[in-house]
């Protein structure tokens, strides 16, 4: 660790250091929101914010999509590596490519250098994930490609800005690959004007401390972060734990998809986290780089750790991830990766399913399993494109102490779910059913979070539909005795032409047809029949529960008007343990 005597000596100016630093990129982050043009950005909130120190590690994040931040440090080497020496104040470089550090086509990387003089002092990140970066399916986002070359325009780091001018060039070829190029160029000059806010606001700290105090205070926070990482993964118990989940399919055969982690704990307060034993690379797009598979590892050890550690990379430092090469977890080129969230999602599932043996009392049980992409991309009337990408977020496990939470953003994001009123408005669809899916969430003394059902109704002459979606075979597991959640659904059509089609799929809709999509529910925490009756009563009167599932998950007797009925109850609940339990 880097020495910072003064840093150190000085507790509150550390302090009002690292506090601004978090305000400033929260306050880059609002830029976007107030900037961008496209509703997965200022809606659904698909993006992340970051200030890297000179090297390029991360000091800050913002409260946006954590998930994303663990691949900076890659992304960063890439950048650095071409344009290490050659950038000057103004410019702005991006970049998308999966195999330079990316995560996937559509989340496009902005990285802009802070100087102080003729040096690179800090650096301002934003990450937006993009309505269409071209391919073969609009949203570029297809779970069925089989190589990158079909999944859109692949970016290497180039100078988007120079000096603060667009390179009209690049700008052009973006726009021409593209088929919204008003929602994405407009995407790219807000990360611009919020990664110059960044920069703005780090110079009002340099003008108040020094250029030489601030690097100092720079690399503390680094530090500091480290020793309280490594503090706490001292206490942890020492040894192997090992947990194994599934991806119901790539989508172009029906064989599992296994994700298997090996979590050593070693007593110096470090971890090795491998994940050998996953599967090999698939033909289809739920690949994971290795960047996104290291992002998604550090995340899930940040989730159990204590919540006043400094969220930076000084928490990585602690942390050693490997994944085989040619794997699921750590593909070789060309294989493609526009779907690569799916798998992400899944390795924090399988992380939490280690994490805890380690540490039960912090891990929730198994949520959702990720929110789900559904894409319609089509033409209005007049032959102007539309673009809907619509990532329904679901719900959390039931947790040690209290219920999973329902319609919200997976743990490993801050997204959220698009108003209808948005979608409506902006696109030819109506959506004719928003709601949460009683008896979905699984039992346990504290109950999993419901799932969240979506319909739309195609009101232009046709479209084309991607759907991205699983846990339909491997319901989220339950902890501590507490059950499975249901498991997720896709039916297209209505009534007696109702059916259902797979989790995976590419296909052509028409104009009247119905898709509906319901979210896997939360596994549950703790033995059912431990759940207090008065809570199981409450879930009833809610329409959460319905007194059927009341009386065969946790043996209480109840109405419809939540009224228990406590002698039978009380026979259930003994029947119920000596029987079953």
């Amino acid at each position: 660790m880097a020495e910072a005597p003064y840093a150190l000596d000085d507790p509150i100016t550390f302090a009002v250091i690292k506090n601004a630093m978090d305000a400033i990129v929260d306050e880059v982050a609002y830029t976007v929101i107030r900037t961008a043009r496209s509703e997965i950005v200022k809606d659904v909130m698909d993006y992340s914010a970051a200030i890297c120190d000179a090297k390029g590690e991360m000091v800050a994040q913002a409260k946006t999509i954590a998930q994303h931040l663990g691949a900076i440090p890659e992304a960063m080497a890439a950048v650095q590596a071409k344009w290490g020496g050659q950038l000057a104040d103004g410019d702005a470089v991006i970049m998308n490519d999966p195999y330079s550090g990316g995560m996937h086509l559509p989340d496009i990387f902005m990285f802009y250098p802070i100087f102080d003089g003729g040096e690179i002092l800090a650096w301002s990140v934003v990450i937006c994930h993009h309505t269409d970066v071209g391919g073969r399916v609009p949203g570029s986002n297809a779970a069925d490609s089989t190589e990158i070359y079909q999944e859109g325009l692949r970016i290497p780091p180039l100078k988007l800005f120079h000096r603060g001018a667009i390179d009209e060039t690049l700008e052009a070829l973006i726009g021409l690959n593209v088929r919204v190029p008003d929602r994405v160029i407009g995407d790219l000059r807000a990360q611009y004007a919020a990664c110059r806010v960044g920069a703005r606001e780090i110079g009002k700290l340099v003008s108040r401390y020094d250029a030489p105090m601030m690097r100092s205070y720079l690399a503390a926070l680094l530090d500091y972060a480290e020793r309280m990482a490594h503090a706490e993964i001292a206490t942890w118990p020492e040894g192997t734990y090992r947990f194994t989940d599934y991806i119901d399919s790539d989508g172009l055969s029906d064989d599992p998809v296994p994700l298997s982690v090996a979590i050593t704990v070693r007593g110096n307060g470090t971890l090795n986290v491998d994940w050998s034993g996953s599967s090999r690379q698939v033909r289809a797009a739920i690949n994971s780089t290795l960047s996104f598979t290291k992002s998604n590892t550090f995340l899930s050890v940040r989730c159990a750790l204590r919540g006043d550690i400094p969220n930076n990379a000084g928490v990585f430092r602690c942390i050693q991830v490997s994944a085989p090469e040619g794997s699921v977890l750590n593909p070789i080129a060309p294989a493609p990766v526009a779907a690569r969230a799916l798998t992400g999602y899944r390795v924090m599932d399988t992380m939490f399913g280690a994490l805890a043996q380690i540490v039960p009392h912090v891990i929730p049980a198994a949520g959702e399993g990720g929110n789900t992409v559904v894409c319609l991309g089509g033409r209005h009337p007049d032959n102007r494109p539309f673009i809907i990408v619509d990532m329904i977020s679901g719900c959390w496990g039931g947790r040690p102490d209290q219920d999973g939470i329902e319609a919200i953003t997976n743990p490993s994001q801050n997204l959220s779910n698009t108003p209808v009123e948005v979608l409506e408005r902006q696109h030819p669809v109506r959506i004719e059913d928003y709601a949460l899916v009683p008896d979905s969430g699984g039992a346990g003394r504290f109950r999993g979070g419901l799932a969240l059902r979506r319909s739309y109704r195609l009101l232009a002459d046709e479209a084309v539909m991607q759907l991205r979606a699983d846990r339909l075979r491997f319901a989220p597991y339950g902890l501590d005795g507490g059950d499975r959640g249901a498991p997720a659904g896709n039916w297209l059509g209505e009534d007696e032409a109702k059916r259902a089609i797979p989790g995976k799929v590419t296909m052509t809709v028409r104009r009247g047809d119905l898709l509906t999509h319901h979210q896997a529910g939360g596994g549950g925490h703790g033995d059912p029949f431990k759940r207090d009756p008065e809570a199981v009563a409450r879930d009833v009167w809610n329409e959460k529960v319905t007194p059927l599932a009341a009386r065969e998950r946790y043996g209480v007797s109840v109405d419809a008007d939540g009224k228990i009925d406590t002698a039978e109850t009380g026979r259930l609940r003994i029947d119920g343990h000596s029987t079953s339990r």
